[in-house]
This record gives structure tokens, C-alpha cells and sequence, in this order.
């Protein structure tokens, strides 16, 4: 199952969570109204739905099976085309999204060429990803008229769908919904004066939507294995880098009990695991690389798949 947060293009302020199938986004509540006489358990935000656990996700699938099954009895606007939506964030208000750094052998290697680490760390790092810095499928992304260094990261993102505190090692996958893509554009131009700052709040990657999130929460059901997904980035038709994710260093039997010794982690929560090896600036011509207004950027997974495309847009 695939879940998003969206809106309809002809009524952008009214935001809704819905399950794509067959090339047809389902809003989730207005449809279990037409199945309950009017009556609706599922809530309204991701967060919410998340919170429910796998009754939910169970709930959510019953959904989709009844529109699948019976078209006619359904509502105007609860089946929309895709080209008929806007896709937002699949959870646009996480309480906390965490990236994990340094976690691709091939990314070390050339963080280590440009002088971004000395060396690797014992242990998960990472830093915050702002709210306030996501946007969705389909959106444009801002360069600043600053920044001339704007680099790809494409990123596996898991997101949580219980509440994980003090978690084990051997119970890190049962803490997980589904996995998103990210990704997570970096200013190179800022990056490595807050590399030897030692921040874990990088500006270079939190401005207004240097976030491109999505386009879904594909649940776990349908992923066959998150340790062997070739993840790519594509930059105007032309493939800049194809990683396997089974080139982490640090997966999730490190990553949740690490965060969440102290950190009271809840559904809707998310984790970026890393941008793997390929990026711009670990290339020779990284000047030529680096995004550009009019650059279309495609992130994506091959098995399961799904793309995440962003235009890059001037101010």
C-alpha cells in the first residue's frame, strides 16, 4: 500500500491522506464515509493514521478494496487522478525526523577527498531535518541566490508506525511502517564550515524546500528488503549514481536502539539513512554538477519502486 498526504489543485488548502491505486489517489476518510453510512474512524493527518498501529494500516487497506470494488458508490473527489492532486510531504508534521550521517562506505570516500571527515564514527550520527524545510512530489525547489553549490542526495527514509523507546536490536524492523524517499539537498557552499563547527543543525540543509519528501509512505508489506534497494538520482534524464543500500554502514538494528536510549521515538517519526556515494561534489567536475535553475531532479527506487521528482526554480 501506497500512502500520501496531498491536496486537491483546485482546492490547495484543504489537505488529505489518501492511498494510491491503479493511478488513482483514494482519500481514505471520505471513502470509509460512503462504507459507514456516514460514520468515519480514520483520522485525518498521516500522523494520526500512523498512530493506529497495523489496525489502522488494516483499516486503510479495507478502504482502497471497497473503492476498488465499487467505483460508482464513490463520492465526487474521493478517487482523483494524479494529475488532479498536489503531492505534500507523506508526513509534513513529524514530531521528529532524524538523518543519520556518514553511513555509506562509497559517500565516506569522497566526503573524505574534500575534507568533510577525518574519519569514521564508532557510532550513528546524525542531524535534524526541519518541517520547515519539506515539500512533496512535483514541487519546486527554491535555490538562493547565494548558493551556487546546490548538491543531490537521495536518501531511504523509514518511518516509524509505533512508538519505539529503549528499543532492541532484534525488534528494530517491527518498529517500522514504511520507507519515503528523501532528498536531501545540501549547500556545499555552507556545509564545510558547520562540518568543523560540529553542528547537528546544518543550515546548509534546512532551507525553505531543500527537503523534497515522497511522493509515498510505500508500507512494509511491499517492500521485499530495505538492505537491497538500488536508490538513484537522475539529473535532466541523465543517471548520476546508482547505490545499493546494502552498502550502509549503520542500519536499523544500530540506528533505532542508538536514538532511542534517550529519545522517546513516535509513529510518524522518520529516519534519512545516509546519501550514498555519487553526489556532486565527489566528482571531478563538481563545478558543472552542482543543480542549477531548470535542472528536473529524479530520486528514486528500483524495487519497489517510485520516483521523486523536483524542478530546481530561481528565486
Amino acid at each position: 500500500m501506497r500512502l500520501a498526504t496531498y491536496t486537491h489543485i483546485s482546492d490547495p488548502k484543504s489537505q488529505r491522506i489518501g492511498a494510491y491505486h491503479q493511478g488513482h489517489m483514494i482519500d481514505l476518510p471520505a471513502v470509509e464515509r460512503t462504507m459507514n453510512d456516514g460514520q468515519r474512524l480514520m483520522p485525518a493527518t498521516m500522523k494520526e493514521l500512523l498512530a493506529l498501529g497495523e489496525p489502522g494500516l488494516v483499516r486503510a487497506r479495507a478502504i482502497v478494496a471497497f473503492a476498488d470494488s465499487n467505483p460508482a458508490k464513490l463520492p465526487q473527489g474521493a478517487s482523483s487522478a494524479e494529475s488532479d492532486i498536489q503531492y505534500l510531504p507523506p508526513v509534513p508534521d513529524a514530531d521528529k525526523f532524524l538523518c543519520v550521517g556518514k553511513n555509506y562506505r562509497t559517500h565516506l570516500e569522497e566526503l573524505k577527498r574534500n575534507d568533510l571527515i577525518k574519519e569514521m564514527p564508532g557510532e550513528p550520527t546524525g542531524f535534524i531535518k526541519l518541517n520547515s524545510c519539506l515539500t512533496g512530489h512535483g514541487a519546486d525547489v527554491i535555490r538562493p541566490a547565494t548558493v551556487s553549490r546546490l548538491d543531490y542526495e537521495p536518501e531511504l527514509v523509514f518511518v516509524l508506525g509505533k512508538r519505539a523507546y529503549g528499543a532492541k536490536a532484534d525488534d528494530a524492523l517491527s518498529y517500522i511502517a514504511g520507507i519515503t524517499i528523501l532528498n536531501d539537498l545540501t549547500c556545499r557552499d555552507t556545509q564545510k564550515a558547520e562540518v568543523a563547527s560540529g553542528s547537528r543543525f546544518w543550515t546548509s540543509k534546512n532551507a525553505p524546500t531543500f527537503g523534497p519528501l515522497g511522493p509515498c509512505i510505500i508500507t512494509m508489506d511491499e517492500v521485499p528488503d530495505p538492505y537491497n534497494i538500488w536508490v538513484t538520482c537522475s539529473v535532466n534524464g541523465q543517471q548520476r549514481m546508482r547505490v545499493n543500500t546494502s552498502d550502509q554502514i549503520w542500519k536499523l538494528r544500530d540506528i533505532i536502539p542508538h536514538f532511542s536510549r534517550l529519545l522517546d521515538l513516535q509513529p510518524g517519526d522518520m529516519f534519512a539513512t545516509g546519501a550514498p556515494g555519487g553526489v556532486a561534489v565527489g566528482k571531478a567536475d563538481a563545478e558543472a554538477l552542482y543543480l542549477k535553475p531548470g535542472d528536473v531532479v529524479e530520486c528514486a527506487f528500483e524495487n519497489p519502486t517510485m520516483v521523486l521528482r523536483n524542478r530546481i526554480v530561481s528565486p
